[in-house]
């Protein structure tokens, strides 16, 4: 006889990171790093390049999720902030957010939550046109975030009015829709791949399954005949 664990009981759901999160937030934001050190292509008189990051950056939200896509791309951003040259061309430092790329570089790790937050919606909730949805995504996250903060940076920073801040900006965009695309595609295999990178199931507490059973440990339901004669009735060879 088997007892079925109610789920409310047996199931708990993980609310804290373990050591494959922090290694996966480590990966993606060396990958970020990597990225930015691919040689860049100059863009204007602003010196704001053309480079990968925001591959990597769409990348990470849509292969990790909001959390730790924030986690991948701020920890790139602090040490580069910090001194080490990990930013485009080598450069690093505070200086770097008197530049005209400053809005750029702030709204990384706010686009890898932003996308990540869509990208796990998409993921959970949809089987048909996942890649068109997560594209979908991505460009409304480099268009609201990125380019929109690169813009008030560049007004900022470059002391530039909206339209000519604008009219910098839109070189960028035929790369961006290159690099989305890239990157969906990257997204699509890695989560076919290892379908629980973002969408976890959720498993029974100590169990693989969530229809695990347990053995009954309650008696058999007949009992054993009695040897012991009933009350009352006696031997046939008594005196």
């Amino acid at each position: 006889m088997t007892q079925t664990r109610p789920p409310a009981a047996s199931v708990k759901k993980r609310s804290r990171w373990n050591a494959t999160d922090l290694g996966l937030i480590a990966v993606f934001a060396a990958l970020v790093a990597a990225s930015a050190l691919v040689a860049a292509i100059p863009v204007g008189g602003l010196g704001v390049p053309i480079t990968l990051q925001t591959l990597a950056v769409m990348l990470t939200g849509l292969a990790l999720g909001p959390g730790r896509a924030f986690a991948a791309v701020g920890l790139y951003t602090l040490l580069g902030l910090a001194g080490l040259p990990i930013f485009s061309g080598g450069r690093s430092g505070l200086g770097i957010l008197a530049g005209p790329s400053a809005g750029y570089i702030i709204g990384f790790p706010l686009a890898a939550a932003v996308v990540g937050w869509l990208a796990a919606i998409v993921i959970r909730r949809t089987l048909k046109y996942r890649g068109v949805f997560l594209f979908a995504a991505a460009m409304v996250t480099s268009i609201v975030v990125v380019h929109a903060l690169g813009v008030l940076g560049m007004m900022v920073n470059a002391k530039l009015d909206l339209s000519k801040a604008f009219l910098a900006d839109l070189p960028f965009y035929p790369g961006d829709i290159i690099k989305n695309v890239l990157a969906v595609t990257v997204a699509l295999a890695l989560h076919k791949a290892f379908p629980d990178l973002l969408a976890r199931r959720v498993r029974p507490l100590g169990s693989p399954s969530a229809s695990s059973v347990v053995p009954s440990t309650a008696p058999p339901s007949s009992a054993a005949p009695s040897s012991a004669a009933p009350s009352g009735q006696q031997s046939s060879n008594q005196p």
